[in-house]
């Protein structure tokens, strides 16, 4: 974890950063909330969006934007590729290697200095998968 000097590790932030941590299915902000409240039961959710705003700013995590869908966060800040159910939503990590030579690519045919990318790959989780599929049976 990395703090700028602007930004001290305070115990709410502590608390968000470790309870992020603990899961990796990339929880919105109302979901964080649900989890920091059983710790700190008199945090606002208000303070809660705030503090991931704040630390998704500063890059101690990741916000995972997605058109059309609630924002969701992500602990881990190494470079990764994610999945998303089409179906309920779900995002998970896709272990894959990261691509770094698409950023040369895409500066070679753009007037852009490519910094990163982002790719998010679509599907159904199993758990639609094998809903779809039995009913379709039925």
């Amino acid at each position: 974890m990395q703090l700028t000097p602007q930004m001290r590790l305070t115990t709410q932030r502590q608390i968000i950063l470790e309870e992020l941590g603990k899961v990796t299915s990339h929880p919105t902000a109302n979901e964080v909330y649900d989890m920091v409240r059983k710790r700190l039961p008199r945090i606002g959710l208000g303070t809660v969006y705030r503090n991931l705003e704040l630390m998704s700013e500063t890059g101690i995590i990741l916000k995972l934007e997605v058109g059309g869908t609630q924002k969701r966060f992500d602990a881990t800040i190494d470079p990764h590729y994610h999945i998303r159910c089409l179906s309920c939503g779900k995002v998970d990590d896709i272990e894959i290697p990261v691509m770094e030579d698409i950023n040369k690519t895409a500066a070679a045919v753009s007037q852009y200095q490519v910094l990163g990318h982002h790719i998010e790959f679509s599907g159904l989780c199993n758990e639609c998968s094998n809903m779809e599929e039995e009913q379709m049976v039925n």
